[in-house]
Formats: C-alpha cells, structure tokens, sequence
C-alpha cells in the first residue's frame, strides 16, 4: 500500500517566523511578499522528496532510507485557524512544527496552539527560531557542533534562553529536550535551534521531522481506495467560485461525485475541475486527477452551503453511509443546551474548538453557527435578553459582522485567539452580573446626593420646580427627598432633562426636579443639598453589599448615615 506525504502544520506566535521558517525550507521569499509580512491565508507548500534531500545532506550521511514522498507543509495565519481543522479520528495535520522566537518563549497563541495540539494527540518538533539574535552566535559546521562550542557568554545567554522556554513548555504538559538528547519521542518533545534568517538547524529540523514520519507515522500515512478531503476556503474571484481544499486521503478525478458535510444534510455535487498546486510553488495546474496528500482547487457543480472546514468524501454507492459518518462527525455541533450563549466561528474545526474550550469552562451554548454574526444571531440573543441576559451574548471566533446590524443590547464579543475570547466573555459576565445584582439591590432603595442651583427657579410651589446637579448616584422617579439636616422634603414627582421628561438621572447631569407640596422660598432657600432617604436595613443592605457601590455612592452613603444617625 502507498504511503502518501505527512501533512505538517508550521504553528505559533504571529512574528516568530512561521513563514520564514517554510521559505527556509523551499528557498523562496514568500514572507516579503505577503501584507505587512503577517501570512494573509492558510498556503501550502508540496515538498517533494527530492527537495527533502536537497535540502537535508544528513539523510544521505546518516544512510536513511526514505519512504515518505515528500511533505505538505501548511502555513497558518497566527491565530491557528489550520490547527482546527479536523478530519474523521483526530486532526488534519499529521505533525506540527511550533515555531518560537528563542527570546520570546511562549505567546498567547503559542499556548493556544500547543492546547489545540494536545486535545488532538498531534505530534510537535518546536523549532526555537531567531538563534543568530543571542549577541555573539557563531556559526559552526553543524548545529550540535555549534550549540557545544559557543564562547562562555553566548552559551550562557542560549542556556538561560532555553531552559526558560523549557520550563514554560513543562507548565504546558510537555517534557522536552534538544533533538540530539531526546531518549524517547513519545514522551519528549523534540527542540531544533535554528535561524531562518541564516538557515543554520533548518537541515536538522528536516531531519527529525523526516525521522519522527517514518518512526511514528507509517500505519497513518498509507493511503487507501477512498478519497477524502476537507475544506479549507471558499474563494470568490471576478466571474466564479473556486474551492480550495485538502486532499488527504485517495485519488480524486473530474467528473467524480463527492458528499460534503453541512450542519444538515449532505452537498452533493460533481467535480467539473481540478487544480493542484504545484511542488514548491503558490501555482496550480490544472489536473484529470489528484492523489493524496495534496492541495487542491476545484470547480463544482453544486456550491450552495458550502463552509469551511467541512469534510468531504467521493460517493460510490455509499451515499448512506457517507451521511451517517457526517452526521457523527458534525454531531457535537447538535449536543446544545436548553440556555446559553450564541457563538460563531469561521470553520467547523474552529468551531469545535470554541465549544469544547467553552464547555470546559462549564459554559453553556444555545446556538452555534459558521459564518459572519447575521441577523438571525442577534434575533436568538435579543430572545436571552428576556430569559437570562447573562446569556445575552453572541462570541465571535474569526469571523465578522454582517453589514448595518442592530446590536441592540446584545453584547457582541469577537476575538481570533480563542483563550482571549473567553477571557473577554468572563469578564463581561462577571461585571454584567455586579451590574444585575447592584440592580436588584438599588431596585427600590437608592444612593443620590444632589446639589440645588438656586439661579434655576423655574416655579416655587404646587410643585416645586427647580434646577439641580446629581453630585454622585442615580436620581429617580418616586424616590423620597431629605435635607442636610435629614428633615423630610418631598418624593420625586418628575424628572426633566433638555426638556425631555427621563424617569431617572445619574451623576454629572444638570436638569428639573419638580416637588409636590413645597414652596421653594420657605423649604429649600437656605438648602444647598438634598439627599435621597434610606432606611436603617436599606443601610444595612448597603454597607453589606458596599463593593457594589462607586466610590461616590459611598461617600454619600456615609454622609446619611451621619445626618440620619443610621447604624448606631
């Protein structure tokens, strides 16, 4: 049986030099090509097996017998989008190169990666990049040769660099050690130094990358009768569509009938044209057939509703089957909870991931989706509002908003490093919930300290109208007035602010307050502040939740207690 190339994914930080890394492998310089130098889209690179050999003379030296074809590396945008990607048993990628700038150590998207690596058991080489930036780093005839025969300085700067990153790694779940001290792969990760700038330790890192393969990997590479594959993008360009994907398993044809899995039913549709992309090169070539492992763009008959990250698989007289595996590989996507938040992610990998983080948080979902947050998402959250409006939130993994959406009161939270997403969603829950629970508090009772502006008499009796500031709290509607002296003054009839009726005002606003009962001149000339009335065990209720107040409220809530001689 065959054995196909080992699909590889190039991982990590956004500027550690994952792009630099794979142009070191192919000789090219697509990095200076690409906006900004951050990889825009997911790329893959064929490496033939005669690059392979090329570029690493130590397979040659060291006598190895290859028996992989080659490689399909991948090239991720920093937020790891391909690391999501899945196909039916695990993940997509075979092998993951974690790149890491040695004196950067571990970002917030390295670790999201090396989390996304361990749930999916994908086996990592990290190559700890940017070793000609330790000050004084010479260059021997090999890397082990180089690391051992530094001048006392740069070696210690190296050692303190790595063990470091090592002990980051470790709080991480993994035991690693430099490639040529490794005793066993299976329990150690393998660390390759390397520069891409240089390209000193890029023939090493091929090397273990080419000995983990046919070490470990074998019984996964062989290629069998099915064709499978998955989406990667749906790309629009001037007059059509075109698809690309990533063949990993079988040999695809023109004319073949494929299934791609969607949240409901099956697509079905034939292939009306192959493209693959060329060894060594961003170019496609238009094809009759492809074989695994490869990456293609095709043209089919029926697009509709095809999205990201979905697995793909050719029909023979196997339709039902086809759609069964589908059904249990999209499943996760249908075990929701009765409550919860909406979230949205641009692939179904991404998607899975998103709810299995959430879930692990013991949060719950309601809905899920791919694609832009549209208005069907903001229908289903303004819905939480009513039941639960902790829920009342759509998160966002890499995706965007569709155009003139009406949020409303619903929170709308979007991120492209999912641990960052969740950070954001726990704070705003946890400051929503003070917020819920100060209004439950503040419900009947409430803090306020106005000051009169006597220049703005506008009527002295039946009611009392005049002008005040709020100097801390929330005026309202209804809410019983006492002075400084903690006499009894009047309730609040009305509120005007820019000649607006408001049933409330808060601290800083200017505007008319009208009091029944009183006349201006004989109450309230000689007042300069008023204050809203609180009980003895609204104070008490107060003082017990007082983190819940500003520190305004407090001090207000202090000169009551002294006026009224609450708490005593």
């Amino acid at each position: 049986m065959a054995i196909r190339q080992p699909i590889v994914t190039i991982a990590g930080h956004v500027d550690h030099g994952k792009t630099s890394i794979l142009d070191a492998f192919r000789g090219s310089k697509l990095q200076e090509l690409e906006a900004g130098g951050i990889t825009q889209k997911i790329s893959f690179t064929k490496y033939p097996v005669e690059q392979i050999l090329a570029s690493c003379p130590l397979i040659e030296k060291n006598k190895v017998q290859l028996e992989i074809p080659g490689f399909l590396f991948i090239d991720t945008p920093g937020h790891a989008a391909f690391t999501h990607l899945r196909k039916r048993g695990g993940s997509l990628a075979d092998l993951a190169v974690v790149v890491v700038a040695i004196k950067e150590g571990i970002k917030p998207q390295t670790a999201e990666v090396l989390q996304i690596l361990k749930n999916n058991k994908v086996p990592f080489v990290i190559a700890l990049n940017k070793v000609d930036t330790i000050s004084g780093w010479a260059r021997r005839n090999s890397l082990k040769e180089s690391i051992e025969t530094q001048a006392i300085n740069v070696n210690e700067e190296f050692q303190q660099s790595l063990l470091t990153f090592q002990g980051s790694l470790k709080e991480h779940g993994f035991d690693s050690s430099l490639f040529y001290e490794v005793t066993d792969f299976k329990k150690q990760v393998a660390i390759v130094p390397c520069s891409a700038r240089s390209k000193e330790g890029i023939s090493e890192l091929i090397f273990v990358l080419c000995g983990l393969c046919q070490r470990f990997l074998k019984e996964r590479l062989k290629v069998s009768e099915e064709a499978k594959g998955v989406i990667l993008e749906i790309k629009k360009e001037k007059n059509s569509e075109s698809i690309e994907a990533i063949l990993y398993d079988g040999s695809l044809k023109e004319g073949d009938e494929i299934a791609i899995a969607s949240l409901s039913k099956p697509i079905v549709t034939k292939i009306r044209a192959i493209e693959e992309i060329q060894p060594l090169s961003t170019k496609y070539k238009s094809v009759k057939e492809a074989t695994a492992a490869t990456g293609i763009r095709i043209q089919l008959t029926n697009k509709e509703g095809i999205l990201p990250g979905m697995p793909f698989q050719k029909i023979q007289d196997n339709l039902d089957e086809i759609e069964a595996a589908f059904k249990k590989e999209v499943s996760t996507l249908s075990d929701l909870d009765k409550e919860g938040i909406i979230i949205k992610a641009d692939s179904l990998g991404s998607l899975e991931a998103l709810k299995t983080l959430l879930k692990q948080e013991n949060i719950q979902i309601i809905r899920v989706g791919i694609g832009p947050i549209g208005k069907q998402d903001l229908v289903a959250g303004k819905a939480n509002l009513e039941i639960n409006p902790l829920n009342a939130i759509i998160l966002g993994f890499n995706v965007e908003l569709e155009p003139e959406l009406e949020k409303g009161h619903v929170k709308i939270l979007t991120n492209d490093v999912v641990y960052k997403l969740i950070e954001d969603l726990q704070l705003y829950r946890k400051n929503k919930q003070a917020e819920i629970e100060r209004e439950k508090l503040l419900g009947l009772a409430t803090i306020c300290k106005l000051e009169i502006l006597p220049e703005f008499v506008f009527r002295n009796s039946n009611p009392a109208i005049f002008g005040v500031r709020v100097i801390a709290g929330k005026l309202k509607v209804g809410i019983p007035m006492i002075n400084e002296r903690g006499e009894d003054v009047a309730r609040v009839k009305s509120i005007q602010h820019e000649k607006a009726s408001v049933e409330q005002a808060t601290e800083g606003q200017e505007l008319a307050l009208a009091l029944p009962g009183i006349a201006f001149d004989r109450k309230l000339k000689d007042v300069k502040y008023l204050y809203a009335d609180i009980s003895d065990r609204q104070f008490k209720d107060f003082k017990k939740n007082k983190d819940l107040l500003s520190s305004a409220e407090l001090r207000v809530l202090q000169e009551v207690s002294v006026i009224k001689k609450l708490g005593e």
